[in-house]
């Protein structure tokens, strides 16, 4: 008897960020380098990309919960959920030069997990939504940590 089939994923197609206020959420991810691709009109999805092709689904419709508080991350209970989308970038020290000049603020890192010299900073949109942003080595960075787990 031979196992059943599996699904052939060749990659991911967009993630979908729910968010309480598209103006808001589309100047932090413009910082990211998306820009408005496509506004549906038939649903409150506003579809962004970068010039790599990146595609992120911006859900305008969040109205519950605690505006300061992302219930994934921010609460000592444990829910089952996606806690954050992870973003290569081609320069940490570059980015890290970006965030200061937006004021966003770096919520964990710079961290490097394992021994694969890769580096990750953790920042927050505007409704809390964690991102990583992930690059490809830790030449020239200050104050470079090991990651813990939190």
């Amino acid at each position: 008897m031979s196992p059943a089939p599996g699904i052939a994923v060749e990659r991911v197609d967009h993630i979908g960020i729910r968010v309480r206020d598209l103006d808001r959420a589309l100047a932090f991810y413009r910082v990211l380098g998306f820009e408005l691709h496509h506004k549906a009109t038939f649903d409150a999805v506003a579809m962004i990309k970068n010039e790599a092709g990146v595609e992120i689904n911006l859900i305008d419709n969040a109205g519950a919960g605690d505006p300061a508080s992302n219930i994934l991350m921010d609460v000592p209970e444990k829910y089952a959920g996606y806690t954050h989308v992870a973003l290569r970038v081609a320069s940490i020290p570059e980015t890290l030069t970006a965030l200061e000049a937006h004021s966003i603020g770096i919520t964990q890192g710079p961290v490097q997990f394992g021994a694969d010299g890769g580096v990750s900073l953790f920042v927050r949109d505007p409704d809390r939504n964690v991102i990583e942003l992930r690059g490809a080595d830790a030449v020239g960075i200050e104050g470079v940590k090991q990651y813990v787990p939190g």
